[in-house]
């Protein structure tokens, strides 16, 4: 037996070597469970070469596998992680990752470092595909569109096929757009991965070329150092040791798959036509719905607007419904000239009394039936009460008068005498005609008073008839219409011309230009003079037509006389209702006289005094304008009773033209002269030029000169007259 020290001795040696035994167990433990880690960096975008499993959230697919398969035989425990970068050329410069896959061949990175791949894992067909079976182009011309990952890929193509147009995009969701769009010819992929791309509904129209395929490698790589060549070599001996039959089996397991998962936009896709015709058969039993209520509503407010709006007995307009008509033409006609009749049957209790109330109705139906008969749909007819028509009349004239009571009025009076009976019907007409104000504030009520009104005074006088309630209104709206309804007939035909009259330099003798006028010889109305037209015109916002057409013609005349060589300057007048807002007039004047060739010079805007004490800060406006434009202004009528001096400090014009009332009107001639000595002497020191005009005698022109103004115009020199002979003269 061993003694008991002994025993101690050997326990203390087994302690000693127990600890080192155990840490040698353990490594080789470690060792042989895990091996050395490869960290791989793919883009998971590729189903089914790679993508992220939906339920372990793991890198999967056919790449996956292989590389897995490789490296172990390699000795690798594989990490998949998926790339950050925008493309594997920036991802070959991320040294977290051992390799980077796919790659069809050696590239550089992003940075420019050269890279080394490993051999073929296996060939992985490349494929074309377009929108619809379409004939395409050689290889070499194509525009092709693909996904900004496959930057390594797009290299080797390029490499391939050095003529071929490649265009990147972020998604395939962009591809495809650029592919519909036109943007591109047709996109490349990977089959495999049109196998699954393919499969999404609203990608049913894109067809797969056959003919239009090739193969590419599919390698890992790396940067181009000693490690690096060290882990490819060492990785192509796990590649090496893959059997065909494996790869095939790792790629056949995953194209068997039914890996897509349908969205929910591709549920809407694929089903777009049940829904839609569902959604239109629901739309429309709505519509169909809403439109007979809506019919039924309009039906029921159509009954109460009748039994408002309408007279029941004759057909004719209500009181209400009359007011309500009114007021719609009078705005939506308001260049129509109209006047409103009031009538009433003189003797209708008579007619009701003897030959019954049946009489009667009929009477006021057969009025109702004659009138319509010869109103248009600008007019209107309203029976206010009893035996009382009222009637929106066109006013067209005396002879429109006249003809409305042979049509209507007469066979309203011959009514009972037509059917045997002696009983003649007195109608008392009163007539209403609109003034301007009567359409912008518009009353009803009180034009029927008016028309009433006149109809009393024919009522009162014991006989039938019409009488006018405002016959100078009649008188007016007469000469309106012969004037204003005229005016675009008379300029195209010829009937208005332009006329100028010289305006010369007395001390000289000399021609220095010409003032524009207009003259209107009217075809039924002969010469009508400027006084009389001009304020129609002014008033119906007809004028600046006029001036359009003044002003075009004196570029056109002074064109012509340019051409001629007789080089002149004309002033035309800007009335005051031709500057508003909606109007550039500075670009009016200025777009004549490039499209005539002319210069600022010789075209002279007058502007009346009037306007700028009227609308001041808009005919400032436009004057400040015409002068940066190189227009010469001048301020027409000075001195006709609104001059004030603050006008002469305030207004930026070039010549005043003055108005010699001072000299030709009533009152104390002496002071008329001392007052226009000073105005010029004033209007001089102010650096301004100054013309005379209405000059009529030698005693004003003589006396205009010797206070300096020497610039006239007037009869005692000239006569305003036709282009023609002014041509002749100066």
């Amino acid at each position: 037996m061993k003694s008991k020290s002994a025993r101690k001795r050997q326990m203390r040696k087994l302690l000693c070597v127990l600890p080192v035994l155990l840490c040698l167990i353990c490594a080789a433990a470690a060792s042989e469970g895990t091996g050395e880690v490869l960290s791989v960096g793919v883009p998971v975008d590729r189903c089914p070469i790679f993508y992220l499993d939906e339920k372990t959230n793991e890198i999967i697919g056919i790449g996956a596998d292989l590389m897995r398969a490789a490296a172990e035989n390699a000795g690798y425990a594989v990490e998949f992680r998926r790339i950050t970068e925008g493309t594997l050329k920036e991802a070959l410069d991320n040294g977290d990752y051992d390799v980077v896959m796919p790659f069809g061949s050696a590239i550089a990175s992003a940075s420019g470092h050269p890279t080394v791949v490993s051999d073929n894992l296996f060939q992985t067909p490349f494929t074309i595909v377009t929108e619809g079976k379409r004939a395409l182009p050689e290889f070499n011309h194509l525009r092709v569109g693909m996904l900004k990952s496959q930057g390594g890929v797009a290299e080797t193509v390029r490499q391939l096929y050095p003529g071929m147009e490649i265009n990147m995009y972020e998604t395939m969701a962009e591809c495809v757009k650029a592919l519909r769009d036109g943007q591109v010819d047709a996109l490349l992929q990977n089959s495999y991965i049109w196998s699954y791309v393919l499969q999404k509904p609203a990608y049913e129209n894109l067809a797969v070329q056959p003919s239009a395929m090739f193969t590419i490698d599919f390698r890992a790589g790396t940067q181009n150092t000693p490690a690096g060549r060290a882990l490819i070599d060492r990785l192509n001996e796990g590649i090496a040791a893959l059997s065909e039959t494996r790869r095939q089996a790792i790629a056949l397991d995953y194209t068997s798959r039914r890996l897509y998962r349908y969205d929910f936009s591709d549920y809407l896709f694929q089903y777009r036509w049940v829904l839609v015709t569902g959604g239109l058969l629901i739309a429309l039993l709505l519509l169909v719905l809403i439109q007979k209520q809506r019919m039924n509503r309009i039906r029921q407010e159509e009954k109460m607007r009748q039994l408002l709006d309408t007279d029941p007995l004759t057909g004719a307009l209500s009181l209400t419904g009359f007011r309500k008509r009114v007021e719609e033409l009078l705005r939506a006609h308001p260049d129509i000239p109209y006047l409103l009749s009031y009538n009433n049957i003189k003797n209708f209790k008579y007619i009701n009394d003897s030959l019954g109330r049946k009489a009667g109705d009929d009477l006021l139906r057969f009025w109702v039936q004659k009138a319509r008969e010869h109103l248009t749909e600008e007019e209107a007819i309203g029976r206010p009460a009893g035996d009382r028509f009222a009637i929106l009349h066109r006013a067209s004239g005396d002879e429109k008068i006249l003809q409305d009571i042979r049509d209507v009025a007469d066979p309203v009076r011959d009514y009972f005498i037509s059917q045997g009976k002696e009983n003649h019907v007195r109608i008392c007409s009163g007539i209403y005609v609109l003034t301007p104000k009567d359409y912008s504030e518009i009353d009803v009520d009180r034009m029927l008073d008016c028309a009433r009104v006149a109809a009393r005074k024919v009522r009162d006088t014991r006989k039938e008839g019409y009488e006018f309630y405002n016959p100078e209104q009649w008188q007016k709206g007469q000469k309106v219409s012969d004037i204003c309804n005229h005016l675009p007939a008379a300029m195209q035909n010829g009937e208005i011309q332009v006329w100028y009259q010289p305006q010369v330099n007395f001390e000289t003798g000399k021609i220095i230009g010409a003032e524009a006028l207009c003259r209107w010889n009217h075809a039924s109305l002969g010469w009508i003079s400027p006084a009389e037209f001009i304020p129609l015109l002014e008033e119906s916002d007809l004028i600046f037509d006029l001036d359009c057409f003044v002003w075009e013609t004196v570029c056109r005349d002074l064109q012509k006389w340019n051409g001629q060589g007789m080089r002149r300057s004309v002033s035309v007048n800007l009335s005051r209702r031709d500057i508003r807002e909606d109007r550039n007039i500075p670009e009016k004047f200025s777009e004549l006289i490039r499209t005539y060739g002319l210069s600022q010079d010789q075209l002279r805007i007058e502007i009346t005094e009037t306007a700028f004490a009227e609308n001041a800060n808009l005919v400032l406006q436009t004057t400040v304008r015409l002068r940066e434009m190189g227009f010469l202004v001048e301020m027409d009528d000075f001195g006709s009773g609104y001059s004030s001096l603050h006008m002469l400090k305030e207004v930026p014009v070039d010549r005043i033209k003055l108005d010699l009332h001072f000299l030709s009107g009533s009152g104390d001639p002496e002071k008329g002269r001392i007052i226009i000595s000073y105005i010029i002497q004033m209007i001089r020191s102010l650096g301004l030029h100054v013309i005379a005009e209405g000059v009529e005698n030698i005693t004003q022109a003589d006396f205009l000169l010797s206070y300096g103004c020497s610039e006239m115009q007037g009869f005692y020199f000239h006569k305003p007259m036709p282009a023609d002979e002014y041509e002749q003269i100066g």
